[in-house]
């Protein structure tokens, strides 16, 4: 976590997994296997991989929602010895904004993983989930 913002940090220790597919909602399965696996790799409960499934699918949603024509959804997952830094990003059309916290699409990606956060700047929006292995 950085020290003034609490937010995860990708170090040069952890596995890195960039995968970029077209901005279309057929190509969601591609990413939710990715995470299920990555996250089984981890040792993550059944219960735990299927919340970071549907976190991982929400987040893509909310941004599909506001993309440019023909854009990318890229993703970057990030595994370290007990978590799992899912960030994904698109390109999104002028004036889009995402949901507010206080929606219930916000609502279910902080129910369902450990911390979410977004970004929007420069023409792009950014959601980062962060999941830890549940101890024991």
């Amino acid at each position: 976590m950085t020290p003034t913002t609490g937010q995860p940090t990708i170090d040069d220790d952890d596995d890195v997994v960039h995968l970029t597919v077209p901005a279309d909602g057929g190509y969601l399965g591609v990413l939710r296997t990715a995470t299920a696996g990555l996250a089984a790799r981890l040792q993550f409960a059944l219960d735990e991989i299927e919340d970071l499934r549907i976190a991982v699918d929400e987040a893509c949603a909310m941004l599909l929602a506001i993309a440019t024509r023909d854009a990318e959804l890229g993703c970057r997952f990030a595994v370290t010895a007990d978590t799992l830094t899912v960030e994904v990003t698109v390109p999104t059309v002028g004036g889009a904004k995402l949901p507010a916290e206080s929606s219930f699409a916000w609502k279910v990606l902080t129910a369902l993983t450990t911390s979410a956060t977004a970004t929007a700047a420069d023409g792009r929006a950014t959601i980062s989930l962060l999941t830890c292995r549940a101890s024991g």
